[in-house]
């Protein structure tokens, strides 16, 4: 059993709604693992990194990635920084993984003011996410089996461009 799509991509690149959209074009389910990681603790993202720092966050995401990789059969979609893990990059090889890329200037305006994105709060969020665009891309470029530009494009067509190009699409997945 694995997932139909992977979705992975900077804060704000629409992981959560294409993620969704996606599910829904294709009949299948849709699992957020930044949600599953929610969950499962019982404490938000930004309680976590508060709390216990970013390296036992990462490892909690890692456990909860592999275990949404082997159990999911439907869209699973990453936290931005999931593929900042190595063991994430080592479990998504042979699966069908879609990078949704974003330029600075529009994931700056989508990700806005809001403080559930731990790595972008406080001080200068344009210089933040630029050093996280920076340090991420050649990650997501490396997991990518599908990289899809999503700046100005309204989530329908990015669902049907990816729909499009996706392996048997229109046919449910056989079992082994």
């Amino acid at each position: 059993m694995a997932p139909r799509a992977v979705l992975v991509g900077l804060p704000g690149s629409g992981k959560s709604t294409i993620g969704r959209r996606l599910a829904k074009a294709l009949g299948v389910g849709y699992v957020d693992t930044d949600t599953l990681i929610e969950e499962q603790t019982g404490r938000t993202i930004p309680e976590i990194f508060a709390t216990d720092g970013e390296p036992e966050f990462r490892r909690i995401e890692e456990a909860v990635v592999r275990a949404a990789l082997a159990e999911h059969e439907g869209v699973v979609s990453l936290g931005g920084g999931a593929v900042t893990s190595s063991g994430v990059c080592e479990a998504l090889a042979g699966h069908t993984v879609i990078y949704l890329e974003i330029g600075a200037r529009e994931g700056i305006r989508r990700t806005g003011g809001t403080s559930a994105r731990p790595l972008l709060a406080g001080g200068n969020r344009a210089e933040k996410y630029r050093a996280l665009m920076s340090q991420r891309t050649p990650l997501y470029r490396r997991v990518a089996t599908l990289r899809v530009d999503t700046n100005r494009r309204n989530p329908g067509a990015v669902v049907r461009y990816i729909t499009s190009r996706l392996p048997n699409t229109h046919q449910s997945k056989a079992t082994t």
